[in-house]
């Protein structure tokens, strides 16, 4: 079987949550929402995880989270950290903000080594979601993304952040991060957002990079600035000539934005366990 990855990116800090999202139980015996991305990970083919956590919150994550997701899927460590800069760049004293998606995965970059997924922690993508993805790792160097409804991505207890995507022929024509997003925000329900669930070959991550150093040169001073992966996407399709196949779903995404989100998540989990479509206390398939 071809080797595949999934990289979880799971150091943010939950601002708008209030706590650590990556760790908090939804499941009957305490699983997180990555108990269930990675266990339709595997389940799709994907055979190593890669993890990407900060490391005040290692110790906490692997006894929370890491020792259950080691039973049914390889997983490896990568630390973001805000003084993870490339070389010439210094991070101001004051930063505490981690600088974003697209500087969680160069953090990554020495455990990549096959076609790869990225996803975000904190998320319910769908099983669906991972067979699509792997499919197209498989079939396809292209670098490709899901696109989800807009309207199975909202919350009711505030706005969201997501890409906008124009899509062409099946290829991502643009994609615009709109941060304060909820059905009244003037979008079509069934206008294609990005979940941060991208695929990729190891090919891209000296691109990624490029991008990083343009971004710092004159966001680093900033202490809110963030580097966006979509944005970083975005660019190297400009730059680079890259095409992105968007593989579009009808998955209902679930996520924990805010505390108020907590209860609706658990109850929607409780009825995909109810359903047969997760048995974590059989899983031993490593």
């Amino acid at each position: 079987m071809q080797n595949t990855q999934i990289v979880v990116m799971a150091a943010g800090m939950g601002s708008r949550f209030g706590g650590l999202k990556q760790i908090e139980a939804f499941g009957q015996n305490g699983e997180a929402l990555l108990d269930f991305s990675l266990y339709d990970a595997q389940k799709a083919g994907f055979n190593r995880a890669v993890i990407i956590i900060k490391k005040e919150i290692e110790k906490e994550f692997r006894e929370a989270c890491g020792k259950r997701i080691e039973r049914f899927i390889d997983v490896e460590y990568a630390f973001q950290e805000t003084d993870m800069l490339p070389k010439g760049f210094a991070a101001p004293a004051d930063r505490k903000k981690p600088w974003g998606t697209g500087h969680a995965v160069i953090c990554a970059a020495d455990k990549i080594t096959a076609p790869f997924a990225v996803i975000n922690a904190d998320d319910y993508y769908g099983a669906g979601a991972y067979r699509l993805i792997r499919e197209q790792l498989i079939r396809s160097g292209e670098i490709c993304m899901v696109g989800y409804k807009l309207k199975n991505t909202l919350t009711e207890n505030g706005t969201v952040s997501r890409g906008v995507c124009g899509l062409e022929n099946g290829y991502l024509k643009s994609i615009k991060e709109y941060t304060a997003l909820d059905k009244n925000s003037g979008f079509d329900g069934d206008t294609v957002v990005s979940m941060n669930m991208w695929g990729f070959t190891p090919d891209i991550l000296p691109l990624l990079l490029r991008e990083f150093e343009e971004f710092l040169k004159t966001g680093i001073n900033s202490p809110k600035a963030e580097f966006y992966l979509p944005a970083a996407i975005d660019s190297i399709m400009k730059k680079d000539n890259k095409k992105v196949r968007v593989l579009r779903t009808d998955e209902r995404w679930y996520g924990v934005t805010y505390k108020e989100d907590k209860e609706s998540v658990k109850e929607a989990m409780r009825g995909l366990i109810n359903e047969g479509k997760y048995i974590f206390s059989d899983v031993n398939i490593k």
